[in-house]
């Protein structure tokens, strides 16, 4: 299977199967809808999947039983249920659609296929559906449009999943003729070669407005509370609850009790920066002095850096930041603490500097191998993001562990460029104005971290002429 082309090849199956099945694919259909529509997504809360296979993931769980897997979904917090009725790629049918609405009168249910005609939804309404999925990725504008008039007329509501910002733009034109039809979601998953990134779903957000759901990539409670707070209204959570149903109210609880934060909202921010930016981003750490951090900003740098950390010597708690920091309103690029001991006077200073609006982010650095990622409570709703070091190589499942917390970046510090991960990557270690181009070229970084390979002789202090050709290939490439 070519996993570039999985959405056109479910589509073009889909359309042979109508051709000689027809709209129903072969089962009976009531002939008048009998169940009561349920509101879809009126408050927050997780849509939970019922779901057998995957086209990424092969069989989750071939045995579940719809009705059985939607009592326990209700009893788990559900504020709305998700069935899959396409057979072929995930294992699911229109008489899980019946079986699923007759077992859960009073609860919302979404039937989610690949769905490409009016008629589709006549059917969906029929087996008592009260919402649908659309996806814009695979209708056209006047497509979209008619199909949620259809949503209209019925009474239910549309689920309009987004990918890209032009899939965005249908919606928005669609949302404004029937503003109470649409709920929006946006894929954190690719469906083209099934890559995750959890800033897509915060990179299309403010766009869409209004009530968004979160769906694809959520394997853990702290990612789930990562994406409440960020401001999300909903998740929808497949592969995960289809295998552990009776645990699928811990996800629900830590995203429904997560309450967007300053955290959160600094990420939706990051993922607009991410959005906007030329490739790479460029982060100018361990500055010491004003001049520099002026000349990093007016060069071009996306974020500047400074330690917080004792031991080091371009750490600038004290005395050090208070010479800088006169000159920090002045300066476009966001600012950044850099920590390396969580509980230490610097990390508590650096928080209250974030608080207090002075500082960004603060880049919780790890070293020599510590993977801990809990943090204290002071520290935990303050814009943040990890980093972890090592002088040989980043390990695959050192990164794995953090995406599947919910860390959406990650910078990755080692010398020798051996990442645990290439996908969205944030690198550092030996960056110099000599290798920067040959480090674009190999890895197409998100963004590239230097500090001592710009400076002088003297740590923590930049050399002008290094800072301007660093920029200068940094645009020559």
């Amino acid at each position: 299977m070519n996993k570039k082309n999985i959405v056109a090849e479910i589509v073009e199956q889909r359309k042979k199967d109508i051709a000689v099945r027809g709209y129903s694919f072969g089962f009976e259909i009531p002939e008048k809808r009998t169940r009561t529509i349920n509101p879809f997504m009126a408050e927050k809360g997780a849509i939970l999947e019922v779901k057998r296979a995957s086209p990424s993931k092969g069989l989750i769980a071939p045995d579940l039983k719809a009705a059985e897997t939607a009592l326990l979904y209700k009893k788990n917090g559900a504020a709305a249920i998700s069935c899959l009725t396409e057979e072929n790629y995930f294992k699911g049918s229109l008489k899980d659609l019946i079986e699923i609405c007759k077992a859960v009168p009073d609860v919302a249910v979404l039937r989610k296929d690949f769905l490409i005609d009016e008629e589709e939804i006549e059917i969906a309404y029929r087996c008592g559906a009260d919402a649908v999925l659309l996806i814009s990725g695979i209708l056209n504008q006047e497509k979209l449009i008619s199909m949620t008039a259809k949503c209209r007329e019925l009474g239910i509501r549309a689920l309009v999943e987004v990918r890209t910002e032009e899939d965005a733009e249908k919606v928005i034109k669609a949302k404004d003729l029937f503003p109470e039809t649409i709920v929006c979601g946006v894929n954190s998953r690719n469906l083209k070669d099934f890559t995750i990134d959890l800033l897509v779903p915060a990179m299309l957000k403010n766009k869409l407005g209004g009530q968004v759901v979160f769906e694809s990539g959520i394997t853990t409670e702290e990612t789930a509370a990562k994406i409440g707070a960020m401001g999300f209204t909903g998740i929808l959570l497949g592969e995960y609850a289809a295998r552990n149903p009776e645990m699928a109210n811990r996800f629900v609880k830590a995203f429904v009790e997560a309450k967007e934060n300053a955290y959160g909202k600094k990420l939706v921010q990051l993922a607009d920066k991410i959005n906007s930016a030329g490739k790479p981003m460029v982060k100018i750490c361990g500055l010491t002095r004003a001049e520099d951090v002026l000349l990093a900003d007016q060069l071009g740098a996306d974020f500047t850096g400074f330690i917080f950390a004792d031991g080091f010597g371009r750490n600038v708690y004290g005395e050090r930041f208070a010479k800088i920091e006169p000159v920090l309103n002045q300066v476009k690029a966001w600012k950044v603490a850099v920590v390396t001991d969580v509980n230490s006077k610097e990390a508590k200073e650096a928080s209250e500097l974030c608080k207090k609006g002075v500082l960004d982010l603060i880049q919780v650095h790890l070293m020599n191998g510590n993977e801990n990622t809990e943090l204290p409570s002071y520290l935990a709703e303050v814009p943040h993001y990890f980093a972890v070091a090592s002088k040989t190589e980043i390990k695959p499942e050192t990164m794995e562990h953090f995406f599947s917390i919910g860390e959406a970046r990650v910078l990755q510090d080692c010398k020798t460029h051996a990442y645990g991960s290439k996908e969205h990557l944030w690198l550092a270690g030996g960056v110099t104005p000599e290798n920067i181009s040959q480090l674009i070229k190999e890895f197409q970084p998100e963004l590239v971290d230097a500090s001592s390979g710009i400076e002088t002789e003297e740590t923590g202090i930049k050399d002008s002429e290094k800072l301007r050709k660093f920029f200068s290939e940094i645009q020559r490439g």
